[in-house]
C-alpha cells in the first residue's frame, strides 16, 4: 500500500514538472512569437509588402506560430502526437460545422486578399457603411467614416457585397445638379458653368468638360455639370462650385427657383 502511495506521489510529482514546463513552454513561446511579429513588422521584407497584405499576414502568422506553441507543450505533458492529430481533428470537424459563419469570414478574407476589390486606404461604399478602409485581418475588415467612427464588417459577407471603391482610379467624375427658372437665357446659363469650370485649378481635363440642360421639371430646368478632378479635391471642389454658382448666377441675374404658391382670391 506504501509502495502504491509513493508511486502515486511521484506520478503526481512527474506531471507537475510536465505541467510546468508545458506552461513555460506556452509563456516563452507566446512572448517569442511577439518578438518573433514585431521584428518581421520592422524588416525590409514587410515594408515591401502591400499594405492591404500586412495585417492579414501577421494574423495568419500569429495563429499558426502559437498554434505550434501550445501542439509543443501539449506533446511534453506525455500525451502521444497521433492522438493529439485525432483529436485535433474532431474538434476541428466539430468547430468547423458549429462556426461555419467564421470559416467563410477567413475564406472571404483570402478572396479579398486574392482579387484585390480595395486595399488599405481606399475609399470604399457597401451600400450600408461607407470610409477608408484601416486594416484587412483574417476574419474581418474595419472602416474609418468621415465622422471618426470605427466599423468592423466580416470578411464573409463583405466579400459578398456590391462594393463600389471610390479611390481605385486616382480621379473621379464631380457632377453637380444646378436648377434655374424658365426665363432663364440657356445659353447664358451655360456659358456662366463652362466659365467657373475652366477657371477652376481643381479641373484636371478641362476639355471633357460637360454642360448640358438634363431635364424639364415642374417649376424648373435642370442643368448638369460635369468634370473630372482628383479624389482627395472631390469634395473641396464640390462645396467651392456650389458657392460659386451662387455668387455667379446672383451676378448674371439668373433666377434659382424655390416652391412657390399663388393664391388666388375670387369676389
Amino acid at each position: 500500500m506504501k509502495e502504491i502511495g509513493e508511486e502515486v506521489v511521484n506520478s503526481l510529482v512527474r506531471f507537475g514538472f510536465k505541467l510546468l514546463l508545458a506552461i513555460v513552454i506556452v509563456t516563452i513561446g507566446f512572448k517569442l512569437v511577439n518578438f518573433i511579429l514585431k521584428r518581421f513588422q520592422k524588416g525590409r521584407f514587410y515594408k515591401h509588402i502591400e499594405k492591404s497584405s500586412q495585417t492579414f499576414i501577421v494574423s495568419i502568422l500569429s495563429i499558426v506560430l502559437k498554434g505550434l506553441v501550445v501542439l509543443t507543450a501539449i506533446t511534453e505533458l506525455g500525451i502521444p502526437t497521433t492522438s493529439i492529430i485525432a483529436v485535433l481533428g474532431s474538434f476541428g470537424l466539430a468547430l468547423g460545422l458549429a462556426l461555419q459563419g467564421g470559416l467563410s469570414n477567413i475564406a472571404g478574407g483570402v478572396m479579398i486578399m486574392l482579387f484585390k476589390p480595395f486595399k488599405v486606404g481606399d475609399y470604399i461604399d457597401t451600400h450600408s457603411d461607407s470610409g477608408t478602409v484601416t486594416a484587412i485581418n483574417i476574419f474581418n475588415t474595419v472602416l474609418n467614416t468621415y465622422d471618426n467612427r470605427t466599423v468592423v464588417i466580416p470578411n464573409g459577407s463583405l466579400s459578398n457585397m456590391t462594393i463600389v471603391n471610390y479611390t481605385k482610379k486616382p480621379e473621379r467624375l464631380l457632377d453637380i445638379t444646378v436648377s434655374v427658372s424658365y426665363d432663364s437665357d440657356i445659353k447664358k446659363v451655360k456659358k456662366v458653368l463652362l466659365k467657373l469650370a475652366k477657371e477652376s485649378i481643381y479641373n484636371i481635363k478641362p476639355e471633357e468638360t460637360l454642360v448640358a440642360l438634363k431635364e424639364y421639371q415642374d417649376s424648373a430646368l435642370i442643368f448638369t455639370l460635369r468634370l473630372f478632378v482628383l479624389n482627395e479635391d472631390y469634395w473641396t471642389c464640390k462645396f467651392e462650385f456650389l458657392e460659386k454658382i451662387k455668387e455667379e448666377f446672383n451676378k448674371e441675374g439668373i433666377e434659382i427657383p424655390y416652391p412657390k404658391l399663388d393664391v388666388n382670391i375670387s369676389k
